[in-house]
C-alpha cells in the first residue's frame, strides 16, 4: 500500500507519530502520513479505495494512544490563495484560516477579523464551520468544491451551515477548496478589529499550550466554560492531561498527556456538570482511532 500511495504522493511516511502533527501533541503512529500538494493528488489517493482519514494542521483533533490505521490524509500542501476578483478569492484546503485572514486586511477586505487568530486551515474550518466572537467561516463562503468519488461544487445554501456543522460532516467527502466573498473595507478599522479579538484571545485563552482548542461545543443558551468553572474544575487533573486555569474551556496538555488520560478527563467533566446542572456537554474536538 506504501509503495501505490507513494506512486502518487512523494510525501509519504510510513508508522509516523500524530503527536508531532497535533496542536494537542499526542497520538500514536499513522500507518502511512501523506501531504498531497494537489487537488489531484488528493482525488486519486482517495480512489485507491483503502481506509482514509483527513487533516488540516491538526489543530482540532485528539489522535488515539494506537494511532491511526491505514492512510492519514494532511490537506496543508495545498495552499494556494488566488484572487478571482475585487472581493473574491480561490483558497486551497490546507491554506492556514489566519493566513487567508491576513491576504484579507492587505487587501483592504473585511469579514475574516474574527478568523486571524483561529488556528488551522480552511478546509478544517469549513467542515466544521469554525467560529469565534459571534462569526463563523460559513458567512463568508460562496462555494466549496468537494471529491466524493467524483468532483461535485456546493453553494453556501448547499453545504447547510450551522453551528459548527456542514453538510461535509454527514458525508465521506473531502474538501478540495472554496472561494470565500468578502466586502470591501478600512484597513485602518480591520487591523483594528484584529488586534481587538486577538488581544482578547491572548488574555482569556491558553494559547500558549498545548490543547486543542476550545473542548466542548456551546450549550444551548449556555458557555461551557463557565458551567466547567462553576463546577469546580479548573485545573482539575487526570495524569498529565488538565482543565485549563485560564479558560476552564480547554483540556491542556501539560506534559506528555496520553489521549487516554484526555478522554477520561473530557468524560469527567461531562459527568461532573451533568450532574450539577442536567447539561450534556458535546465535545467540539474530533476523535480519531478510537
Amino acid at each position: 500500500m506504501f509503495d501505490l500511495i507513494k506512486n502518487v504522493c512523494s510525501d509519504c511516511l510510513q508508522n509516523e507519530p500524530m503527536n508531532l502533527h497535533t496542536s494537542f501533541k499526542i497520538g500514536g503512529p499513522a500507518d502511512i502520513f501523506v501531504r498531497p500538494s494537489t487537488a489531484d493528488e488528493l482525488s486519486k489517493i482517495c480512489e485507491l479505495n483503502i481506509p482514509i482519514t483527513i487533516i488540516g494542521d491538526g489543530t482540532n483533533i485528539l489522535v488515539s494512544d494506537a494511532g491511526i490505521r491505514g492512510v492519514v490524509v494532511s490537506t496543508i500542501n495545498m495552499c494556494e490563495i488566488r484572487k478571482i476578483d475585487e472581493n473574491r478569492y480561490f483558497v486551497q484546503a490546507g491554506v492556514k484560516l489566519s493566513k487567508l485572514a491576513e491576504y484579507a486586511y492587505n487587501d483592504g477586505l473585511t469579514g475574516l477579523e474574527f478568523a486571524s487568530g483561529i488556528p488551522g486551515t480552511v478546509g478544517g474550518a469549513v467542515y466544521m464551520n469554525a467560529g469565534a466572537f459571534e462569526n463563523e467561516v460559513g458567512n463568508f463562503i460562496e462555494s466549496v468544491t468537494l471529491f466524493d468519488g467524483s468532483i461535485s461544487v456546493k453553494n453556501r445554501e448547499e453545504m447547510q451551515f450551522s453551528y459548527r456543522h456542514s453538510v461535509v460532516q454527514d458525508s465521506k467527502a473531502c474538501i478540495l477548496d472554496c472561494v470565500f466573498s468578502l466586502k470591501q473595507g478600512n484597513k485602518d478599522e480591520i487591523r483594528g478589529k484584529m488586534n481587538e479579538l486577538n488581544k482578547i484571545r491572548r488574555e482569556k485563552q491558553p494559547l500558549n499550550q498545548a490543547s486543542a482548542g476550545s473542548t466542548f461545543k456551546r450549550p444551548n443558551g449556555k458557555f461551557a466554560g463557565v458551567l466547567i468553572e462553576n463546577c469546580g474544575l479548573k485545573g482539575y487533573k487526570i495524569g498529565n492531561a488538565a482543565v485549563s486555569d485560564l479558560h476552564a474551556g480547554f483540556i491542556i496538555n501539560i506534559g506528555n498527556a496520553t489521549a487516554e488520560d484526555v478522554m477520561c478527563l473530557i468524560k469527567h467533566v461531562q459527568n461532573e456538570v451533568f450532574s450539577a446542572y442536567g447539561v450534556k456537554l458535546e465535545p467540539e474536538v474530533r476523535f480519531m482511532g478510537f
